[in-house]
């Protein structure tokens, strides 16, 4: 079964008054997440991710399509007691400490006070935040919001978890306990839907990635699958190709170059690559590797969407 569900999903916001200024926040969404993984969902602001969040928290109605949690049809209010939410930018009064934060969620989540108390200890230290667990969070650096959030969206012990940006704010040690925490909570089966601009940390931790704009769902995958392509290859060398080597491949029409031991090739099929690798042998060069050669997931995203950002940009006249 799905964690997350979407099935052509589309959202308007109407100008009644004006239709002109009606925005189409998702055209035609489909989407499917599987339980027990973690899941990344990028786009630039305005591509529609706040939208379909929501949609699924329930929190804006669609226009037309079809959403599901774990396999319940939305809206549906009772599905809120499976979910944890960690919004971006989220503020809890001055005046409580971290422990009443955790306190006031859990009951508002109808949970016992003495369950509370229990998962509140727990996870509190469970994301570093035991010995200021007294402190008032008006006193908290962003970092320590970050954690107490992480903790608040997890005291009703959820089974899916939408985190938007959770290590905002957050220093390079405490952004890599943020993800063994998310780690742990996955190898307990949870469903972990992430937003988040920083596309080095998605890319770190993501089972899969989307990636939206305008409104529309771009592409799918595994990080891997969105790094890698099936075109470049870097072929490591041990010995310096010779200048006979050169001229044989200029006359062949192989495309690559040379830096150092590496050989970063652009070829168009299976059969080029084997071509190459022929024509390294031949001339007794020693292979040492070959592999496809990756991007980050920063230059995927880019790349996907400038073409579309592109399309917008109007005609400029000299």
């Amino acid at each position: 079964m799905n964690a997350i569900s979407s099935e052509s999903l589309t959202k308007i916001y109407s100008d009644f008054v004006n239709k002109k200024l009606s925005v189409t926040a998702l055209s035609d969404f489909t989407l499917d997440v599987e339980q027990g993984k973690i899941f990344g969902l990028l786009g630039p602001n305005g591509a529609g991710k706040t939208t379909f969040i929501k949609i699924l928290l329930g929190l804006v109605n669609t226009t037309s399509g079809r959403a599901s949690i774990l396999g319940t049809q939305l809206p549906n209010v009772k599905i809120r007691k499976r979910i944890g939410y960690l919004p971006e930018n989220h503020r809890y009064p001055n005046y409580l400490t971290g422990h009443q934060v955790m306190k006031l969620f859990g009951g508002l989540s109808g949970m016992r006070r003495a369950e509370i108390a229990s998962r509140s200890a727990s996870l509190l230290k469970l994301v570093g935040m035991e010995q200021w667990s007294k402190m008032k969070v008006k006193k908290y650096s962003k970092g320590m919001m970050q954690r107490l959030g992480l903790a608040q969206a997890l005291i009703n012990n959820p089974d899916v978890l939408f985190l938007d940006e959770p290590t905002d704010g957050v220093d390079p040690i405490g952004r890599k306990e943020i993800r063994d925490v998310l780690k742990q909570l996955r190898a307990e089966g949870k469903t972990i839907f992430l937003n988040s601009h920083l596309l080095s940390e998605v890319e770190l931790i993501s089972d899969q990635v989307a990636i939206l704009n305008k409104g529309k769902l771009l592409k799918v995958g595994t990080v891997d699958e969105l790094t890698t392509t099936d075109a470049n290859y870097e072929i490591g060398v041990a010995t310096h190709p010779t200048e006979a080597f050169f001229h044989e491949a200029a006359a062949t029409v192989l495309k690559f170059q040379l830096d150092k031991s590496t050989i970063s090739a652009d070829l168009t099929s299976t059969a080029e690559l084997n071509r190459l690798i022929d024509l390294l042998r031949k001339h007794n060069i020693e292979i040492t590797h070959i592999a496809k050669k990756r991007t980050t997931l920063e230059e995927s995203f880019i790349n996907l969407i400038k073409p579309v950002s592109d399309e917008k940009k109007p005609e400029v006249r000299q």
